[in-house]
């Protein structure tokens, strides 16, 4: 089973062409709005899509604690995440995320921007990881402690999970594919400080990954340590006995 799970905030000018691309494609069994507290049209223009259920957040929670909420929705054992602010999408770009995750050549596949607006293709040749449309198992995105917490920082979460667990990641190409940027969505002003907030984010979801592996070395050390002086005790203690 495949569900797509969409992310929105204030999205309403914007959502309906990604919704119909999604649609165009036959892999999806379930679409998934998560309308995070909009203050505009996103839930009604969502709603006006045939086959797709709108789920109300009650208070804005960021972009990883929408995610959860979509996946706590459905039972899917297949999970495909898109912005919902994208320009050019098509079903194609939907079907070339799932194929390889349902062909089970990877755990987890992203896609990354080429050919579109040039800050968007910029900013993916730059960091192709951090991309909010990948299509992953279920269980890698339940292996993620904390996620609702993450806001936008769930993509370096998302991606130190799957290395930590040595999963296979692929990417594929979203030809001609961009997002909205938030300065042209807000204004100069406020789509600044937005961009500097989901960058704040983004970097604290580093450091957050970067402490826990700092804490699992540790803890390896410790263990290493520990096995070596009971080791070294034991060598010492069959030293010890006399010789018959």
């Amino acid at each position: 089973m495949v569900a797509v799970i969409i992310p929105a905030f204030n999205e309403g000018a914007r959502i309906r062409a990604v919704l119909e691309a999604v649609h165009g494609s036959s892999l999806p069994d379930e679409i998934i709005v998560v309308n995070d507290a909009s203050t505009d049209n996103t839930s009604a223009v969502a709603k006006s899509v045939e086959g797709v259920r709108v789920i109300e957040l009650p208070r804005n929670a960021g972009k990883g604690g929408a995610m959860a909420a979509g996946v706590e929705a459905t039972q899917a054992d297949v999970l495909l995440f898109i912005d919902a602010d994208l320009q050019g999408v098509r079903p194609e770009h939907i079907d070339a995320i799932l194929k390889p995750v349902l062909n089970r050549r990877c755990e987890m596949c992203i896609g990354v921007f080429r050919g579109g607006k040039f800050w968007s293709t910029s900013a993916h040749r730059v960091a192709p990881y951090i991309s909010g449309q990948r299509a992953m198992r279920r269980s890698l995105f339940l292996s993620i402690p904390h996620i609702g917490e993450l806001r936008m920082g769930i993509e370096v979460a998302l991606n130190a999970a799957a290395k930590r667990s040595n999963s296979r990641v692929a990417r594929v190409v979203l030809r001609g594919v961009s997002n909205t940027h938030k300065e042209r969505k807000m204004g100069i002003v406020r789509g600044a400080a937005a961009r500097a907030k989901m960058w704040a984010e983004i970097g604290r979801a580093v450091v957050r990954v970067r402490r826990k592996k700092k804490r699992a070395v540790a803890s390896d050390v410790t263990c290493s340590q520990r096995s070596w002086s009971v080791f070294r005790s034991g060598a010492l203690r069959t030293r010890s006995r006399p010789r018959r």
